[in-house]
């Protein structure tokens, strides 16, 4: 078995044994017990309840069949997620272990630079128990993360945290706005002439993640129960606001469209409507 890999295995929590049941049923593919116990070189009855462990973990399944047990080993993605998951816990946590040494107080802002920084911001807004209200450009994050939605966008919406968001209305804009019952969110455009920003700001929870894409790749997240709420009620605002413009816009589109004869007679009184016919009836014949 490949060393390396049963090294890594280990690093993420698994026993020796488990990491090489792990990896042959990865490598065998589906099937029973017996295979597996020989492809780890490890005797049946300690593989079967070594597999029992990994499935509690959720890293093997199975399905009977003619009374015999098959196993099938998860994506390694599944690791990953895991990984990332217990890392963005302990990092969340990070300030309540500083406060049992005495360190510090509660810390109300965090620091982030370069990618794999942001990355970790955007990690923390999946831990969010309400709905993200977000000001964003959606052109600008896919320059500096272009797997964003996949790494990301997609994450959120299998979480069902919900997204409200706003931003500009240009060809990036509308295509995330075209998507948007994909990736349970909702989505107001604005004139990019008027509102344009390069910066995102993400509130959530007792939370406000802030950071910039344009010339470096900076972020911070702001834990404050008071500047949260504030926000929040900025963003409604500003929602209310989209929501005026798209109406007027609307109303604007319509008053330039030609009215139908239907629409011009309802708007007439019957003593109209009569002489509208009356001239329709006259002949000079």
């Amino acid at each position: 078995m490949d060393a390396e890999l049963l090294k890594i295995l280990s690093s993420l929590g698994l026993t020796d044994k488990e990491s090489k049941v792990y990896l042959a049923t990865i490598e065998t593919g589906t099937q029973a017990v017996a295979k597996i116990a020989q492809a780890a070189d490890i005797n049946r009855v300690t593989t079967y309840d070594i597999l029992e462990k990994l499935k509690q973990k959720g890293l093997v399944s199975y399905f009977t069949k003619k009374k015999i047990r098959y196993f099938t080993a998860t994506k390694p993605e599944t690791l990953l997620e895991e990984f990332e998951k217990r890392t963005n816990d302990l990092r969340v946590s990070l300030p309540k272990f500083k406060r049992l040494t005495g360190e510090t107080n509660h810390p109300r802002v965090r620091y982030f630079e370069g990618l794999e920084g942001i990355k970790a911001i955007y990690a923390d807004t999946l831990t969010a128990k309400t709905e993200i209200l977000n000001f964003s450009n959606s052109e600008e994050i896919r320059k500096q993360w272009p797997n964003y939605d996949k790494e990301y966008v997609a994450k959120r919406a299998k979480k069902k945290i919900y997204l409200r968001g706003i931003c500009p209305q240009d060809d990036a804009g509308e295509a995330v706005h075209s998507e948007d019952k994909k990736y349970h969110r909702e989505m107001k455009l604005v004139p990019s002439e008027q509102f344009y920003f390069t910066n995102e700001i993400n509130i959530y929870d007792d939370k406000v993640a802030i950071i910039s894409f344009k010339d470096e790749l900076i972020g911070m997240i702001i834990e404050s129960p008071e500047i949260a709420s504030t926000q929040r009620a900025i963003f409604n605002n500003c929602w209310e606001f989209a929501n005026i413009m798209a109406d007027s816009k609307a109303a604007k589109t319509k008053m330039l469209e030609p009215i139908s004869e239907t629409e011009a007679k309802s708007t007439m009184t019957p003593k109209e409507t009569k002489a509208i016919e009356k001239e329709d009836n006259l002949s000079l014949f």
